[in-house]
C-alpha cells in the first residue's frame, strides 16, 4: 500500500537524523495513516479508507466525506476519490429524480 493520503496527497518526506555531534544520517518522516470508516449520508453506507489524521480533520471540517468530495475539483483528487465522488453524484441524481417523480 502506498504511503500517500488519497484525500490530501500528504506523502513520505525525507530528512536527517542529527546527532549530538551534529552527524547527519538520512531518515524518512512517514505520514500518520489510519484505516477509518467514514459515513456517507448520500450513499447510506460507510466507506473504509486509509487516510492521514490531517485528512480526517480536513474531511470533518468540510462537513463530511460527501461535502468534501463534491466541493473539491477532480484535478486535486486521486483516482479512487474521483470514483467515490462519481458514485455519490450518481446516487444524488437518483434521489432527486425519485423525489421529483413522487411530487
Amino acid at each position: 500500500m502506498a504511503r500517500r493520503c488519497p484525500m490530501t496527497g500528504k506523502a513520505v518526506q525525507s530528512g536527517h537524523h542529527v546527532s549530538h555531534a551534529n552527524n547527519k544520517t538520512k531518515r524518512r518522516f512517514l505520514p500518520n495513516m489510519q484505516v477509518t470508516s467514514l459515513m456517507s449520508d448520500v450513499l447510506g453506507t460507510t466507506v473504509r479508507m486509509r487516510v492521514t489524521t490531517h485528512g480526517l480533520r480536513t474531511i470533518e471540517h468540510n462537513g463530511g466525506i460527501d461535502a468534501f468530495l463534491l466541493g473539491t475539483s477532480d484535478a486535486k483528487l486521486p483516482v479512487e476519490a474521483v470514483r467515490l465522488k462519481r458514485r455519490i453524484e450518481k446516487c444524488q441524481e437518483k434521489r432527486s429524480a425519485a423525489t421529483a417523480a413522487a411530487a
